[in-house]
């Protein structure tokens, strides 16, 4: 289980924290949302759970333990928004491959199969492969590193209908195995699938009523 209790996190040159007493619980195996609008908080609060960003207070459990920074680096698995601007790989199968040299072609192959890109050629670069290819490669990116925590940063953002539904699908097969955390600020369907939503707004985390939340979304 994923515990937040009283984060805070106030930047030096910040006159205000940006982050404000979060807390928050998420049980394994279950998909959180956060909703908010752009500068509230959101990405901020990923970066802090993907250890990449230490909180100025607060305390970050998991499995009841308390973890550090460098832990969280080592359980959590962050898809940014927008994941091309971070391959490094020539190709996919250096992109896969990076940091885990010893892989096999079949864990490869699992990591394919299991984000829905079991026929793509390992040779093509990354960086030529439509947006929701991309966002699918950085999911197998991460899932090869076996993460406890996959942290995705506003996951349908600029696909198409199509390439959006697949993405949903694609998240509510990743949740059987996964404790997921998503951040959006129009979540859409991602609610219909969501165990727990909260939103932030200047910093601060409310807990929302995420069966109320469907039903609005199905009625709208």
């Amino acid at each position: 289980m994923l515990n937040l209790k009283d984060i805070v996190y106030h930047p030096p040159a910040s006159p205000q924290p940006i982050l404000k007493s979060i807390t928050l619980e998420l049980g394994f195996q279950q998909l959180g949302i956060i909703i908010g609008p752009s500068g509230s908080g959101k990405t901020t609060l990923l970066e802090i759970l993907a250890g990449l960003t230490e909180q100025t207070q607060g305390k970050i459990l998991w499995s009841g333990k308390e973890i550090t920074s460098s832990e969280l680096q080592q359980i959590s698995g962050l898809v940014f928004q927008f994941p091309e601007r971070h391959f490094c790989g020539g190709n996919i199968l250096e992109e896969l491959r990076l940091g885990h040299l010893e892989i096999t072609r079949e864990e490869i192959e699992t990591a394919l199969e299991e984000v829905g890109l079991q026929n793509i050629i390992l040779s093509t670069s990354p960086h030529n492969i439509s947006g929701g290819q991309q966002r699918r490669l950085a999911l197998a990116v991460q899932l090869i590193r076996q993460p406890n925590l996959l942290l995705l940063d506003e996951p349908t953002a600029g696909l198409d209908w199509s390439m959006h539904k697949q993405l949903i699908n694609l998240v509510f097969k990743l949740k059987r195995h996964w404790t997921l955390v998503i951040v959006s600020h129009d979540p859409s369907e991602l609610l219909l699938i969501a165990d727990k939503c909260w939103k932030i707004n200047e910093g601060r985390l409310e807990q929302v009523d995420v069966e109320l939340q469907k039903k609005i979304y199905v009625k709208n």
